[in-house]
């Protein structure tokens, strides 16, 4: 099996290239040790068997950022028979820094030339096979998208290998200073065998000057030799600073540049009428990133995107809806009473169905989210904010962060809090990670969309609108903070390419949409399953004692004794039209169902804990049953409507009678707007989910921001929820 590695900057269309070769047949990990995402896949070309990994996209191999140490360090310790770097054509200049590193560490390299249309529509012309000659490696046009040249690369990989083509001896000069520096300094590699088993002696030499922090980290356990090449470096860079102002690391950059602006003269042909010209993602840019109508427009189109899902999924969450209800009516009629139908109805079906009937809201959300990733107006997103972030001690980067949490509604903390890893400064990324989590996730969608529907229904975009940017305005407060009084370090400076418009492709919509939904969906079969039937089980047992029960069975034997034989008979058949008298007997022996099962339920372990938390929640307006899913979510937020919907439903005594769980909020518990924006406010604030909080373990290296983020962020939702209740109420 070849291994070949797929490299390339961010934006460049590796990700597009790396699923037309595998298909949707590849497998995602974490790189061993850190929690960079790993798609790795075998495919069969010409009789060889390709493993092709994608590795994360990087501007370059020096270990800036921890994408960059990962794909360096796959390509020096796994040594893949072909690096695929994949370029965009239509910006060479930039792509090529990338590639030249590779070429300085005798990397076996492929080129694909990508996004050659996009350059086409630029009037960007390149002559590939000069190109090629000139690079020392094979070049092949593709357009990722649209799948266009993908069996000519695997042909012209399967040749590279198969050649035995020996390895290029590419060496740039740096200038005199920088080249006598490099001679000076490969031979004390060379002979002390210094780091030689991993990178070639004139690499490691480079990295010196280009003060590699973790080169210079390997090299230290040759304190003798590392000291030796350190004071080099030290020299030179006293020598440049006061002859150019510049230091050894920023010279390296500039003749590689000079050296790529070197190669693409004859190569790469723009028209002159083409250089002074704006591209189309230039003109919308300058309205869609005006100070002034940016800003208001981005508004728009989140108050859009929620007036489109909400709309469009209207109708499919209502026939869930109908659909588990139905589901439901057919258990309780084929079933006894007893535990096992309680477990079903109340259990699972009002519990993972409550969860469930959200998929259709989830799913248009993430299509929509799609589209303004795919089109690359998610990027403007971050440039826009970034002047704001600022103000608040974070950057543009912490933009994308919360994007993936949720900051367009339906994200997922996990991954957010994982993004923030590609921020260089120590300080934004810590806060980042502790302040992702208030973004409105798709675990937290369906509690949101459940108030809406039972208060809101009118105005339910204005609505999720204003919980969306409330979200954002509380993290940012809370990162202020936590900036100023906790967090006290210099700020990072925040790089970001734009990348240009695309129409995005129905089929890559789709499977965004779809693949982001089916965890949701898969997340209720497991996750919410499990701990729906958990929370059954303690809000069922130990329930009442014999005692109780006998007092119950009193009560209904009182009842029935003051009614003959016949309406006896006739209030226990299923017949829908019954006499007055036993239609009088049904609604008493109901009255004293329900206060059974309402007894049952504050009787169990879930109710105990319930009620003895009610005597402090109470002020925010939380009874017993709202505390028993709000404990609940601290596991998992979907978990907050699959504990209302199956505390509700034990309470239920005609199943044919029940109603959906957002009109329960006002009919049995008797919610008021107070209430409902008070339980909002404290989802707003509180604990993130049991995942995310061993996410924040693991990207801050402590449980100590993780503990915090479960006690603090609690404390600070509970007696802001106080608040809110006490004024309203």
């Amino acid at each position: 099996m070849k291994n070949i590695a797929i490299a390339g900057n961010p934006n460049c269309g590796k990700t597009s290239l790396f699923n037309n070769i595998t298909g949707a047949n590849y497998h995602v990990a974490n790189y061993p040790g850190v929690t960079v995402e790993k798609k790795e896949a075998s495919v069969k070309h010409n009789g060889s068997v390709f493993n092709i990994v994608d590795l994360p996209g990087t501007y370059s191999l020096s270990p800036y950022s921890l994408e960059e140490v990962v794909a360096r360090d796959y390509v020096v310790n796994e040594k893949p028979e072909v690096v695929v770097d994949v370029l965009d054509a239509s910006n060479l200049e930039r792509n090529l820094y990338m590639f030249v590193q590779f070429m300085e560490l005798e990397v076996p390299v492929v080129l694909a030339l990508n996004m050659v249309d996009v350059a086409k529509k630029r009037n960007i012309h390149i002559d590939v096979d000069l190109l090629a000659k000139k690079l020392g490696a094979p070049v092949v046009e593709t357009v990722a998208r649209e799948n266009k040249g993908t069996g000519l690369l695997l042909d012209r990989i399967d040749d590279f290998i198969n050649s035995g083509k020996p390895k290029p001896d590419f060496k740039i000069s740096y200038g005199q200073d920088i080249d006598s520096t490099l001679d000076k300094m490969t031979p004390i590699v060379e002979k002390n065998d210094f780091l030689t088993d991993k990178y070639p002696a004139r690499w490691v030499a480079l990295k010196y000057l280009e003060n590699d922090e973790q080169v210079h980290a390997q090299g230290a356990l040759n304190m003798e030799v590392h000291k030796k090449l350190l004071d080099i470096t030290d020299e030179l860079n006293n020598h440049l600073r006061s002859t150019l102002k510049v230091t050894a690391e920023n010279l390296i950059a500039d003749y590689r540049y000079g050296f790529i602006n070197s190669i693409l003269k004859g190569v790469v042909v723009a028209e002159e009428s083409n250089m002074d010209r704006l591209f189309l993602s230039d003109k919308i840019d300058k309205v869609l990133t005006n100070r002034l109508f940016g800003p208001l427009l981005m508004i728009a189109f989140l108050y859009g995107i929620y007036e489109v899902t909400f709309w469009a999924s209207e109708f499919p969450v209502g026939w869930l809806e109908t659909a588990f209800g139905w589901l439901s009516g057919i258990v309780d009629a084929g079933l006894n009473d007893g535990l096992l139908k309680s477990l079903i109805i109340s259990g699972i079906i009002d519990g993972v169905g409550g969860v469930l009937g959200f998929a259709p809201l989830i799913l248009f959300m993430f299509f929509a989210i799609a589209i303004l990733e795919d089109s690359g107006y998610m990027a403007r997103t971050a440039y826009m904010l970034d002047r704001v972030f600022r103000f608040f001690g974070l950057q543009g980067n912490s933009v994308v962060a919360y994007i993936v949490s949720g900051g367009i509604a339906g994200g997922c903390a996990v991954p957010g809090v994982m993004a923030a890893r590609t921020i260089k400064g120590e300080k934004e990324r810590l806060i980042t990670i502790l302040t992702a989590p208030f973004m409105p996730c798709g675990a937290k969608l369906p509690i949101y969309a459940l108030i809406i529907a039972a208060f809101f229904q009118e105005h339910r975009s204005t609505i999720m609108l204003g919980i969306t940017l409330i979200s954002w305005l509380l993290a940012l407060i809370v990162a202020r903070i936590l900036g100023a009084f906790v967090l006290k370090e210099h700020s990072s400076a925040f790089v970001m390419e734009l990348p240009p418009y695309r129409m995005p492709t129905l089929k890559g919509l789709i499977i965004h949409a779809w693949e982001r939904c089916w965890m949701y969906i898969r997340k209720a079969g497991t996750v919410i399953l499990a701990i729906s039937i958990l929370l059954w089980v303690l809000m069922t047992f130990p329930g009442l004692n014999a005692e109780e029960e006998q007092a119950f069975e009193s009560q209904i034997a009182a009842v029935e004794q003051n009614y003959t034989k016949d309406v006896l008979l006739e209030a226990g058949s299923d017949a829908e039209e019954v006499s007055e008298p036993a239609s009088e007997l049904r609604d008493k022996l109901a009255t004293i169902d329900a206060e059974m099962a309402a007894m049952n339920i504050k009787e169990s372990v879930a109710g105990k804990i319930g009620i003895a938390l009610e005597s402090v929640t109470k002020y925010a307006g939380f009874d017993w049953k709202t505390n028993i899913a709000l404990v609940g979510g601290i596991a998992a937020k979907e978990v907050v409507v699959s504990a209302l919907g199956t505390a509700y439903s034990l309470g239920e005594v005609d199943i044919e009678d029940s109603v959906p769980l957002a009109e329960s909020l006002i009919s049995k518990s008797g919610w008021t707007m107070a209430n409902a924006l008070s339980l909002l406010t404290f989802i707003l604030l509180y604990s993130p989910c049991f995942v995310t909080v061993v996410a924040i373990a693991k990207e801050t290296g402590s449980w100590k921001w993780a503990s915090f983020t479960v006690v603090g962020y609690t404390l600070v939702a509970f007696l802001a929820s106080i608040a809110v209740y006490q004024i309203i109420a």
